[in-house]
């Protein structure tokens, strides 16, 4: 059985090296949709593959993302200064934020959370199926498992600047 669950996140970036001048020579935003999908062979003591209230961490992720700038790590040294001058809320990725940049991170991201997740009803064999990241109405990407092969990279790699740490800390208005 799958069930999924939706995110949402507001962004900015840069796709360097792609076929669009459009993409590729300005920075542009996105309203993201983050479809994450579980699979499980069998149901909690609820009937549930599982509640989504042990998602609460991938929530925590994605709103990272949120009205951030979402900076390529092999971004040219000007544009980075740049970014970091004029932006507080900075994610640098070790993969250009392109739907399929997202996706793979994403999914390795998601994927550790899940694995660490404390599962105390019966959950059973819970596993994170795919995520896709919408990034218009009419596109998106799925990274799956396997996909994971396509790049290598650590969690260590993403890096969040100061004021989104920093918010996560505040606290709510």
């Amino acid at each position: 059985m799958h069930i999924r669950k939706l995110f949402r996140f507001e962004a900015a970036h840069v796709v360097r090296e792609c076929t669009s001048r459009h993409c590729r020579e300005n920075i542009h935003g996105h309203s993201y949709v983050v479809e994450v999908i579980i699979s499980s062979d069998t149901l909690d003591r609820g009937y549930m593959v599982m509640d989504f209230v042990l998602l609460d961490k991938v929530k925590a992720l994605v709103d990272r993302f949120d009205h951030s700038y979402s900076l390529w790590r092999g971004e040219d040294a000007g544009m980075k200064a740049f970014v970091y001058r004029y932006n507080r809320r900075v994610v640098e990725m070790p993969v250009s934020p392109s739907a399929e940049g997202y996706a793979l991170l994403f999914f390795f991201l998601v994927d550790k959370i899940l694995r660490e997740a404390e599962c105390k009803n019966g959950e059973g064999n819970v596993q994170l199926h795919s995520v896709r990241v919408h990034e218009t109405v009419t596109g998106y990407a799925e990274a799956f498992r396997e996909d994971l092969a396509l790049v290598d990279f650590t969690p260590d790699d993403v890096l969040f600047s100061s004021a989104i740490l920093d918010d996560e800390q505040a606290p709510s208005p």
